[in-house]
């Protein structure tokens, strides 16, 4: 799937600035009609480090209500988390109806990292992708607006947006060792992707690839994706 995708898409940075602001716009109108609606909306965002997923939920929330959502980066469990089933640390952060939950990272560590990392046996990270899907299954069916963001970059831009950090003394904390290590893994994180959609991509919740070569044009199609997504779903309610 991936290497099918094409990254040479492009936004002038004209055309951006006319089209984001409407968008932004747009979105806030309709965070107010899911409230009166008592529509919940999640939106998970996994992708390549480097990728632009900080910055894009930067994005998408600028002109929010703070009070109508959250954004939750998912780190390793603490000591309690790791004690319940893994999926626990996430039903208990997903929004009460008519208010967004936003996932820098998600319950897809179990089948990504925590799976090329070796953290879990190979019985419970296949296990996973079924307990991922009836999640999926269990949320949307309960009236959920659920949108799942790849952000995909080719290797050669990921290289060169790492050693743009670590020439910027206000960004260079966000690479680390292990960034560089993935990056010389990249072939096998594909593999690890192209299974991920293979198995959890469902009519109920696919993926969705955004191209992110090039920033402007991702974070429009995140935009519009989700507003896309939200008015279908608001039209279904009435």
């Amino acid at each position: 799937m991936l290497e099918a995708v094409d990254l040479s898409l492009k936004v002038e940075k004209a055309a951006y600035r006319k089209t984001f602001q409407g968008l932004l716009e747009k979105l806030l109108i309709l965070q107010f009609d899911c409230k009166e609606a008592k529509i919940p909306v999640v939106v998970v965002f996994e992708g390549w480090d480097a990728s632009g997923k900080g910055t894009t939920i930067s994005k998408l929330i600028e002109r929010l209500d703070p009070r109508g959502y959250k954004v939750h980066c998912t780190y390793e469990p603490n000591v309690e988390e790791a004690l319940r089933p893994f999926l626990w640390r996430f039903w208990t952060k997903l929004p009460e109806k008519g208010r967004m939950a936003i996932f820098d990272r998600s319950w897809y560590g179990r089948v990504l990292v925590e799976r090329m990392e070796e953290l879990v046996p190979k019985r419970v990270w296949r296990t996973a992708y079924e307990e991922i899907n009836q999640f999926e299954r269990q949320i949307t069916a309960d009236g959920t607006v659920l949108l799942k963001f790849f952000l995909h970059i080719s290797k050669k831009e990921q290289k060169k947006r790492l050693k743009a950090f670590e020439e910027d003394k206000y960004l260079k904390w966000k690479v680390k060792k292990e960034d560089w290590e993935n990056h010389e893994r990249y072939r096998e994180w594909t593999t690890l992707y192209e299974e991920m959609f293979e198995k959890t991509s469902t009519t109920e919740a696919p993926w969705i690839i955004i191209e992110s070569d090039d920033g402007r044009h991702g974070r429009i199609k995140v935009m519009e994706t989700t507003i896309a997504a939200i008015e279908d779903r608001l039209r279904q309610a009435k």
